[in-house]
């Protein structure tokens, strides 16, 4: 397979086939993200797409999952999408679920025909990433979009039967605004009623805007037990049915998992013994991206 610098993808697409479909993030200008920064972003030609999905054909033989990197593969043209996902059906036959980043903006400039159009051809899952519910929060991050828009985008995917997984960044208020940022976020999540809900930790690397404004003592970063308190808020404020909550990522202190609502004291629960935790601060040695 062909690819061109560091890859991200969920956790969820640990085993499935990557195909970078886009370079780079089509935003790219989040003040805590510097995952894309070294990529000009664009867009591969559909010919050279349906070359790399002919190669992974050769080196696997069962294929059940296909994952459409780069940061936001959904920003490519409905047709040339609709190329795409006909050759995986015509080229893996088995192939059970096509996943794909989409940002806020790109979900917007589809219609939901076309939506739905993508779903029937094997697009099952859109990821999502929210980072806070808070229009504040939004701002500061230059994530490019309201608290609004976010909840137009999420409810367009819901509504055309593709799976919606939104991410959630703990600690993106700081010190400041945890507060504020949990019973924002937990709001816009109601709104959204998402399939899954995955939460990250805020991990800062050299490169993100935000990780000068943490050196520069503009921006205090919380410790474990106060991100455990958020998420906490957070839980408190989710009322959503049949919503798969995880926070498995290895950004996180406390790995949490349950079905929301269903779930919902099982998870309160992991809160509160990850908070009697003696170790917790130690934990901060073994946290990556």
């Amino acid at each position: 397979m062909r690819y061109e610098g560091a890859l991200y993808r969920p956790p969820s697409e640990a085993y499935s086939l990557i195909v970078q479909a886009t370079i780079g993030c089509s935003h790219n200008k989040c003040t805590f993200c510097s995952m894309y920064k070294g990529k000009k972003f664009r867009i591969r030609n559909t010919d050279e797409i349906i070359e790399d999905l002919n190669l992974g054909r050769k080196y696997y033989k069962n294929v059940k999952r296909i994952f459409l990197a780069d940061g936001d593969a959904l920003i490519i043209k409905t047709e040339e999408l609709i190329k795409i996902l006909m050759t995986i059906k015509t080229i893996f036959p088995e192939c059970e679920r096509v996943g794909i980043y989409g940002s806020p903006k790109s979900i917007l400039l589809k219609s939901k025909d076309e939506l739905m159009h993508l779903n029937s051809l094997g697009l099952g899952i859109v990821y999502l990433g929210l980072e806070s519910g808070s229009d504040k929060l939004l701002e500061g991050v230059n994530k490019g979009v309201n608290s609004k828009e976010m909840i137009e985008a999420g409810q367009k995917v819901v509504d055309s039967g593709i799976e919606l997984s939104v991410t959630l960044i703990s600690g993106i208020g700081g010190k400041k605004d945890s507060m504020v940022h949990a019973i924002e976020s937990a709001k816009v999540l109601n709104e959204m009623k998402p399939d899954y809900i995955g939460l990250l930790t805020l991990l800062l690397e050299q490169g993100a805007e935000l990780y000068e404004d943490v050196k520069n003592g503009v921006f205090q970063v919380l410790t474990p037990k106060e991100i455990l308190l958020e998420t906490k808020t957070l839980v408190e404020g989710l009322e959503i049915d049949d919503c798969i909550f995880r926070s498995n990522h290895a950004s996180n202190y406390v790995p949490l998992r349950g079905t929301l609502k269903r779930d919902k004291q099982l998870i309160l629960n992991q809160i509160k013994s990850g908070l009697k935790m003696d170790d917790l601060d130690d934990k901060e040695l073994y946290r990556k991206l």
